[in-house]
């Protein structure tokens, strides 16, 4: 019951701790998104540039420099958790022992089937994967990251939401995701999409190995909006004019901020309270589609088996 704080900003205000890990995790997104440009200007000087499609839509607006977008990854872009993909690939790697593999799934098939980000259930999740992580090198998790996102990520990316994501970047504006995931996952998965970069849940490490410690709190709720607000601020943005696109009643903070907010594949309290504001609302999972849509559509993507559709149901009751 306490995730109904989140409802509104005004109920659940952020704390020293939110500003201090959304802070934290605007200065990674700028660090990775400067060292993406670096590389990206080496391409161009060698001769390789990307291309551009003919035909822009109307919104995003072309060539507004102090517009970008805001994703939220899980459920979101990508079905799933990203935490709990990642634990597998690290069990497989024999990080850590069969029981914990069991806690993984089981918060999975909660995530999955219920539609919800459970607090309890993701909070364990994080403990779990600082604990595993603890003593290992930056360097080396960023590598087997690279490994587990082939394995358990890239068909799980929403084709709907990866070309709305798109429509942004084809508009000449950058694309972040703004994610309760590690920094070094989000960071991954962006790249892979072609985004600009990532806001992340920032691990501490020191001389480059992590300490069990998180810098402020998980990116979630209020510090992701904390973490937007920093980085408008640096990057020069008017969040008026940005766009930020999620499925959960949690990121109504972040929504809220900007001028385009968008509840994709939403939960319940998200798509109530998006219809009494007159958000603009998309939902995959079905291939349903509502009325107000300002991004031309993209491709639809496949109903999910019956069993999980009587999962949500059952779960929808028992609240």
């Amino acid at each position: 019951m306490a995730a109904l704080g989140w409802l509104t900003p005004r109920r659940r205000p952020a704390t020293a701790r939110s500003v201090l890990a959304g802070e934290a995790a605007a200065e990674a997104a700028r660090k990775s998104s400067l060292d993406a440009e670096r590389s990206a200007e080496a391409d161009a000087e060698a001769g390789t540039t990307p291309g551009s499609e003919a035909g822009e839509p109307e919104f995003p607006v072309v060539g507004d420099e102090r517009a970008a977008a805001f994703f939220d990854l899980d459920n979101t872009v990508m079905q799933g958790a990203a935490i709990f993909h990642f634990g597998r690939g690290l069990y497989k790697r024999k990080f850590f022992e069969r029981r914990e593999l069991t806690r993984f799934a089981w918060q999975q098939a909660w995530f999955r089937l219920a539609g919800v980000e459970d607090p309890e259930h993701m909070q364990d999740a994080r403990d779990s994967a600082l604990s595993i992580v603890k003593g290992h090198r930056v360097s080396e998790l960023m590598s087997i990251g690279e490994e587990i996102y082939d394995e358990y990520m890239a068909d799980r990316i929403w084709p709907g939401t990866r070309a709305l994501a798109q429509a942004h970047l084809d508009a000449g504006q950058k694309v972040w995701l703004v994610t309760a995931a590690p920094v070094e996952t989000a960071t991954i998965i962006a790249r892979r999409l072609g985004l600009t970069g990532a806001l992340g849940t920032v691990a501490e490490s020191v001389d480059g190995v992590y300490t069990g410690r998180l810098v402020g709190e998980p990116l979630h709720g209020p510090a992701k909006a904390e973490a937007v607000r920093a980085l408008a601020a640096a990057e020069g943005l008017d969040l008026a004019r940005c766009a930020a696109y999620s499925d959960s009643h949690n990121d109504i903070p972040m929504l809220s901020l900007v001028g385009h907010p968008y509840a994709i594949n939403p939960d319940a309290k998200l798509r109530k309270y998006a219809r009494a504001r007159d958000w603009r609302l998309r939902d995959y999972r079905t291939g349903r589609k509502a009325a107000k849509v300002g991004i031309p559509a993209a491709a639809g993507v496949g109903a999910l088996a019956g069993g999980t559709a009587a999962a949500v149901a059952l779960h929808r009751r028992r609240r």
